[in-house]
């Protein structure tokens, strides 16, 4: 690997490269592996101590890191390891979550670890601030490995510093208490652009094909990219034949790892036909394109022509077989009904395009993705004769698809500026040295500081505060704040007071509840619980009779509100006259007796009769 690095070394330009030297430099080029996981220890900790609020009150801001805690004690508990039923939300039945187990490991090994020394309430805090960080360390390897090989050895540093300082929505995704899976899904990410510009061709390949493999067992939110990652390999290899044993290795790394990801954390509910999950259907999908990418490895005939005709051919087969074997899942993978899907799906924000956004928005998560989609195309045009060129070739091309995925949904913000750095990195360490070494002094002082924060995207954020545009209005921080209240650990807490009962409240409101206190629920934002949903949604927004009808039908003894949550305004607002509307209008019902809470409590309760 020395060898090849230094051969790398010797044909790269050098007019791009910072000029820097000594020992210390020496020893970061050398023992980068060592100095990279130290520097993320050092973030780590700091975030740790930033956010060690959070930590202590156990702020699960999002829903689903509400849901998985749940998941993980459930688990700790007893509950089987293929089940995945959650039984605290629409009781006894519950409903079955579309995850699997591997995101729960390390959470629920850090419980386990931290309980022999403090108690079980500050072992789930301790383990949630941590287990967020630890994909962060994979990220921090994974980007500097590739930037050493295709920028420079000493490009690594900055690749850390623009990932940290810059990409603040990747970074989001690694915040203590955002134990979902996002961060092990972006760390698979990394891994796959790693394995993408990696010069060895069997190395490279398995890191691709086990990334999305493991990418796909957690979740399918990024299998387009994964898609996308199996094509380039593919288009390598129809570009050059010597690239075989890259796609033979690819090939059965995913197949293959995608078999052990279904066979070892498959959850009962899996085993079905469904499509939002890796189930037999994408696990058939899988295994099948691992075949055939194999069988082309092997072939490998000498014509590029063919080569192509082949690949096509391939791709033609398993989106024939698809559609032929699975039609069920060629609409909406969540397999919800229209209305729901109308009232619910449609309308979750950060599943719409970016352009959909308000710019205040939208602008400091495009920045960086088109700044690194720049770079990337300058640093393969740059490398077009050199061994770097097929390296930069792949970035490229993975970048342009992960901007393109910002106008399909928002979500995609995380990935892209995540596949921006290698970009970012390259066009800064073109730009950076020659304003830092140019003749005249406001250039290499502001120069230099106006050219970091524009190949970091940090300029967006910047500049956005100044801009009168799409500012929130007194409304929108009125609903914020009320949420943020309801939400809150001690005002939860104080419902503990009560005894245990189901609780009927808001969807969103759901998942915190059952986490926070010892009362039940009926419903959580998942689309495998879309009858409840709707039956909340149809509570709140029909007649009184109909919404005590359907309380009772779900075993509800009480009924919870929290007036000016987000949520209960879409009530008001869509069904003007229904239940919820006038409750917060001041109605009573014979039905609804109230039941008397702390001074201050945010949330009405009542006792349904």
């Amino acid at each position: 690997m020395i060898a090849n690095e230094d051969r790398s070394r010797q044909v790269r330009p050098q007019s791009g490269i910072l000029p820097v030297s000594g020992p210390l430099v020496r020893d970061l080029e050398r023992r980068w592996l060592g100095f990279a996981l130290l520097a993320w220890a050092v973030v780590a900790a700091w975030y740790v101590f930033h956010r060690w609020t959070s930590i202590h009150w156990l702020s699960l801001g999002d829903t689903d890191d509400n849901m998985r805690l749940a998941q993980v004690r459930a688990w700790l508990a007893g509950q089987d390891w293929s089940d995945l039923r959650q039984y605290r939300l629409n009781p006894p039945a519950g409903f079955d979550i579309h995850w699997s187990r591997i995101v729960d490991l390390p959470i629920a090994g850090l419980i386990l670890f931290f309980r022999q020394f403090t108690s079980n309430a500050w072992a789930e805090r301790l383990a949630c601030g941590i287990a967020p960080l630890l994909p962060l360390s994979i990220v921090f390897v994974a980007l500097s490995a590739m930037v050493r090989r295709l920028v420079a050895p000493m490009a690594w540093t900055l690749a850390l510093v623009i990932l940290v300082t810059g990409a603040t929505a990747t970074m989001l995704m690694f915040m203590p208490e955002r134990i979902d899976h996002h961060g092990w899904q972006l760390a698979c990410l990394a891994v796959t652009v790693a394995g993408l510009g990696d010069h060895r061709g069997a190395r490279g390949g398995a890191l691709v094909g086990l990334a999305s493999a493991m990418s796909l067992a957690i979740g399918l939110e990024l299998l387009p990219y994964a898609a996308m990652a199996g094509a380039i390999i593919a288009l390598r290899w129809v570009w050059d034949a010597r690239e075989a044993r890259r796609l033979a290795v690819y090939a059965l790394t995913l197949g293959g790892g995608g078999g052990i990801g279904f066979a070892l954390f498959a959850s009962n509910a899996n085993y079905a036909m469904r499509c939002d999950a890796l189930t037999p259907v994408w696990l058939s999908v899988v295994v099948a394109a691992g075949a055939l990418l194999l069988l082309l490895a092997l072939v490998s005939p000498r014509s590029a022509g063919i080569r192509l005709g082949l690949a096509l051919t391939a791709g033609a087969v398993i989106a024939a077989g698809f559609v032929h074997f699975f039609p069920q899942c060629l609409g909406r993978p969540e397999g919800v009904s229209p209305e729901l899907a109308r009232n619910w799906l449609d309308n979750v924000r950060e599943a719409k395009p970016i352009y959909k956004h308000p710019f205040r928005v939208a602008f400091p998560i495009v920045a960086l993705p088109v700044v690194g989609l720049i770079g990337a195309f300058v640093a393969a045009w740059r490398a077009r004769r050199g061994p770097q060129a097929v390296g930069w070739a792949a970035v490229a091309l993975f970048s342009a698809f992960a901007v393109a995925m910002l106008f399909w949904q928002a979500r995609a913000g995380p990935a892209a500026q995540l596949l921006a750095i290698p970009g970012a990195v390259a066009l800064a360490w073109l730009l950076l040295p020659w304003l830092f070494n140019h003749r005249l002094m406001p250039v290499r002082v502001f120069g230099t500081v106006i050219g970091f924060l524009v190949v970091s995207g940090l300029f967006a954020g910047l500049a956005i505060q100044y801009l009168p545009i799409d500012r929130p209005t007194k409304y929108t921080r009125r609903v914020n704040a009320a949420t943020g209240e309801c939400l809150r650990t001690s005002r939860l807490m104080t419902l503990d007071r009560i005894p245990k009962a189901t609780l009927f409240t808001f969807v969103d409101l759901g998942p915190r509840l059952i986490v926070v206190t010892h009362h039940d629920a009926i419903a959580g934002p998942y689309h495998r619980n879309g009858d409840a949903i709707l039956d909340v949604q149809h509570a709140f927004g029909r007649s009184p009779m109909e919404a005590r009808a359907i309380m009772k039908r779900h075993g509800a003894t009480m009924l919870l509100v929290c007036p000016n949550m987000a949520e209960a305004t879409i009530y008001r607002a869509r069904n003007p006259g229904g239940f919820y509307d006038r409750l917060a209008n001041g109605r009573t019902f014979d039905w609804l007796t109230p039941v008397p809470l702390v001074r201050g409590s945010p949330y009405r309760l009542y006792r349904i009769d």
